[in-house]
């Protein structure tokens, strides 16, 4: 158990990738706080998923773009576990929607960074005061962040290129205290967000693309985010780590 004694906040924790990660996490002996923003069903899932692996855990809902949340999700974190936060997984973030250029307004693009940029940094800060030295930080970048995304996803591409530059810059800030800041950059991964904003057909021809030949499941990113959590991952930092099954090298 890699993470006995540690705990742990996910932000958006609750579904899909996040849920994968909450639930390895615990299995791995960490002390998790599972983060939702409006699905209380998403929420009691992962609880459910979480005790019958044997974990510990408590559920906070709040928005991650907002202060005050970020606020209240660390301050119950501290009431039930104490004041130490030994790891850090920004999850929060999405697409909303594709938007050609001449489609969207400069709201809408607010709106996505809020969701990718602000949720991170927000989060972050937040949380390293409460940080001691061998923590750790695992952002959510995206593989549209290294080739631009499909169609109509140029703000959440961007918006997830703000996150690896934010990563790097982050663990070269946090570094001399001992704290390490790295992120994933998930490629084409079985969840809702596909299903939402992804054509069966495009999936079909991504997965073709994959060396590996197929979509990845949120299990294998939550193994890679327990990895980074741990000190077994102790001399890597400022790493953008793409998952992708070899749909494409940087």
């Amino acid at each position: 158990m890699r993470l006995q004694n540690k705990v742990a906040i996910v932000s958006g924790g609750a579904r899909d990738i996040g849920r994968s990660i909450s639930v390895k996490l615990a299995k791995e002996g960490a002390k998790v706080v599972v983060n939702y923003y409006d699905s209380i069903e998403d929420g009691n899932t992962t609880m459910d998923a979480i005790k019958a692996v044997g974990g510990e855990a408590i559920l906070v809902q709040g928005d991650m773009t907002k202060k005050t949340d970020v606020d209240k999700v660390v301050a119950e974190t501290q009431a039930a576990f104490g004041k130490e936060i030994h790891v850090l997984a920004n999850v929060v973030g999405g697409i909303v929607a594709r938007k050609m250029l001449a489609e969207m307004d400069e709201d809408f693009l607010n709106l996505v960074m809020r969701l990718n940029v602000n949720s991170t940094f927000l989060m972050s800060q937040a949380v390293v005061p409460h940080m001691p030295k061998g923590g750790s930080i695992v952002n959510f970048a995206s593989q549209a962040a290294r080739d631009g995304g499909g169609g109509g996803s140029w703000a959440y591409a961007a918006s997830k290129g703000a996150v690896m530059t934010f990563t790097r810059s982050l663990a070269k800030e946090l570094g001399p205290k001992g704290i390490r800041v790295n992120a994933l950059n998930p490629g084409l991964i079985n969840t809702a967000f596909h299903d939402t904003f992804s054509k069966d057909e495009v999936r079909a021809k991504i997965a073709g693309m994959t060396a590996l030949g197929r979509e990845g499941h949120p299990d294998e990113v939550a193994d890679v985010v327990a990895y980074l959590a741990s000190d077994e991952a102790s001399f890597l930092n400022g790493v953008n780590l793409d998952v992708n099954g070899g749909l494409a090298f940087s």
